[in-house]
């Protein structure tokens, strides 16, 4: 009979034996893998860790004790344990399960977590909140070694052991991140992988000597000793230095091993970190054997881990560039990937930078042709851009490729390290709008708001991958910071796109249709849907002059001085409605003396969109051509019966995102 279907809360696993326990992860595993190989999703990181999720709650009783998760892909067996089994066939579905904790999915999630390195500084809260309220629950922060290097997360852990409240850090070391792991912090780790023996050593004599009647005085006599020793011997020193009392490394797959060191450390005092050590993508070959290309996956073939899509095994290896494509690339990922080889092929002094995402960001080939002009900093967005920073005043060319999510994480060192000192730094801003089954955590839809109040800055938004590469070529040659903002996969509907595109000139937008009633000036990803829009509001008998802005700054105020005139004006942008695109035309039309003019502002709504596939949430959003069309239209039509007494109409749904 099987086990996990019998488990409706975490109480449950506490009556199993160790064999049944070992029987549960195994089905864990089969449900993750039936799961993910029909939906896609993370995967390798939450195979790893189902023995570490089964003994945290077999040991601590959650949501009594608080046990926080890093993110959250790591812990879909957490997911499974905490009631929530019979949705797990929703995950990334919208209007179903997160593929990360949610606060509103369930009270064993207390974050509604996604940016790695965040779980130290929560959790040291909740410590500090337990103490001051005078509570008795255990609080354990679960982190990855990868978050481990992360800023925020090394500021927590020295301020952990500054304040000394009692707190249990488990390090779940798979020695990955995304990618390969970047840094000294990495390596360190693995020596100490390498060298466990002191550690059990130590922690078997002290459960020994404390059953004698002066254990606790040889303890302290020990400890007195190992100072003078510790630079020697101990292999978790840094940990120690900063203090923490570090136990570990530990096999995180030996079920009985966790259990009896969480039950341990469970009753010792002050901050303890737990060093285990995990498999990415334990127990399925394939992501074993290739845990990058399995860390989030599309659908595939159980049997042979091909992607279903593609029917081809998976070999861990990315899309060769074509140095002349006869066909545009079809996603603007591969545009930027293939540009930025071009690039470094005619440009020496160019070098590449990336956030622990090579091979999502597309930086990965560049690497492969020139890794000595290709920086991964790891996961440490701020640090990305001090370094470019550095590498641009030094005489080199970086262009630093970070997802939208990620870069609000460095908007300080975008402000203070590039555009205060008016550096040539080329950000190219990957998923930039709605992302997807990914959720409010990785929606890019802030970029446009917080970029586009720094001085200095130059930002574009192209409308097909074809355009992405001309923009990039011409970031290069500029003396300035230039920000170039671009989304997830290709045009929105599989529209046709130019393979040419008009060359590039600051501040310059592009006329694409004709109309005498209403003027459409889009962004970026809303180009060609605008277009479309334009086809259905002929057919309602408005004709529609339709731009291309390319430019958010400097906007092409000659452009918009002409669509004024229309008098009827809309700003599409798949971006936040507020401090966003339109609200910088806006701000041209009133310097312009045309604030009487009637702008429609159509974007995002001012609030979190949930997760579920990108066309969905467009169309929740209204974003999509047909929605566009009756909205204008309807717009439209109030518009010429009674003119609006304010002047400026401003549009983005808000039920239901």
């Amino acid at each position: 009979m099987a086990i996990l279907p019998t488990i409706e809360r975490p109480a449950d696993i506490r009556s199993l034996t160790y064999r049944q326990l070992a029987t549960l992860a195994q089905e864990i595993r089969e449900e993750l893998l039936k799961t993910i190989s029909k939906l896609g999703g993370h995967l390798a990181s939450s195979l790893g860790a189902v023995e570490l999720c089964l003994a945290l709650h077999y040991v601590f009783e959650a949501p009594k004790d608080q046990l926080v998760w890093d993110m959250g892909y790591q812990a879909f067996a957490h997911k499974l344990l905490t009631g929530r089994r019979d949705r797990f066939n929703t995950l990334k579905q919208l209007g179903g399960l997160s593929g990360f904790n949610n606060k509103d999915e369930s009270p064993y999630d207390l974050f509604t977590t996604g940016h790695g390195g965040t779980v130290l500084s929560t959790a040291l809260g909740l410590a500090t909140a337990r103490d001051h309220l005078k509570g008795a629950r255990h609080v354990v922060a679960i982190i990855g070694d990868a978050s481990l290097g992360e800023g925020m997360a090394l500021e927590a852990l020295n301020h952990i052991g500054h304040l000394k409240h009692n707190l249990l850090v488990i390090l779940n070391d798979n020695r990955m991140s995304i990618a390969k792991p970047v840094g000294g912090l990495s390596r360190y780790l693995n020596r100490i992988i390498t060298n466990p023996t002191y550690n059990q050593i130590r922690f078997d004599i002290e459960q020994l000597a404390g059953r004698f009647p002066h254990g606790p005085q040889l303890i302290r006599l020990g400890r007195k000793v190992e100072e003078s020793l510790k630079g020697l011997l101990v292999p978790g020193l840094v940990f120690e230095e900063l203090g923490f009392r570090y136990v570990g490394p530990i096999n995180g797959h030996n079920l009985p091993d966790l259990i009896t060191t969480f039950k341990n450390v469970k009753r010792l005092k002050g901050p303890i970190l737990l060093h285990v050590s995990t498999l990415k993508g334990k127990g399925y070959r394939f992501a074993e054997e290739d845990p990058e290309r399995f860390h989030k996956i599309e659908p595939f073939d159980i049997a042979t881990g091909a992607l279903k899509a593609q029917g081809s095994r998976l070999k861990g290896k990315t899309k060769q560039p074509a140095a002349c494509s006869l066909q545009p690339a079809a996603s603007f990922t591969e545009a930027f990937s293939e540009e930025l080889v071009r690039l470094g092929e005619a440009h020496q002094r160019l070098v590449a930078v990336t956030a622990a995402m090579p091979e999502g960001t597309g930086v990965s080939e560049f690497a492969k042709r020139y890794p000595t002009r290709c920086i991964d900093v790891g996961m440490a967005e701020q640090h990305a851009l001090g370094v470019a920073a550095g590498l641009a005043r030094g005489g080199a060319r970086p262009i630093v490729a970070i997802y939208s999510t990620f870069l609000q994480r460095a908007f300080d060192q975008i402000m203070h390290e590039i555009c205060l000192q008016e550096l040539p730094v080329v950000l190219a801003i990957d998923r930039a709008g709605l992302v997807g089954e990914d959720g409010p955590t990785h929606h890019g839809v802030f970029d446009i708001a917080y970029l586009r109040i720094l001085p200095n800055l130059i930002i574009l938004s192209p409308k097909d991958p074809t355009e992405l590469s001309a923009m990039l070529r011409w970031a290069v040659e500029q003396e300035k910071p230039v920000a170039i903002r671009y989304s997830r996969g290709g045009v929105i509907g599989g529209a046709a796109t130019d393979r040419t595109a008009k060359p590039i000139a600051a501040g310059t937008s592009e006329l694409l249709r004709s109309g005498s009633d209403v003027a459409l000036v889009a962004l970026g990803s809303m180009v060609y849907p605008a277009l479309k829009a334009a086809e259905g509001l002929s057919q309602e008998g408005i004709e529609a002059t339709v731009i291309n802005a390319r430019f958010v700054k400097p906007l092409d105020e000659a452009m918009v001085r002409r669509a004024a005139q229309l008098g009827a004006l809309v700003t599409l942008e798949e971006a936040q409605v507020a401090g966003g695109f339109g609200s910088g035309v806006s701000e041209v039309l009133d310097a312009l003396g045309c604030s009487a003019i009637t702008h429609l502002r159509i974007g995002l709504p001012d609030a979190f969109v949930e997760h579920g596939k990108r066309d969905e949430l467009l169309k929740r959003c209204q974003l999509d051509p047909e929605h566009l069309v009756t909205r204008i239209a309807s717009w439209y039509r109030r518009l010429r019966a009674s003119a609006d007494p304010l002047g400026v109409l401003s549009e983005s749904p808000t039920s239901n995102a």
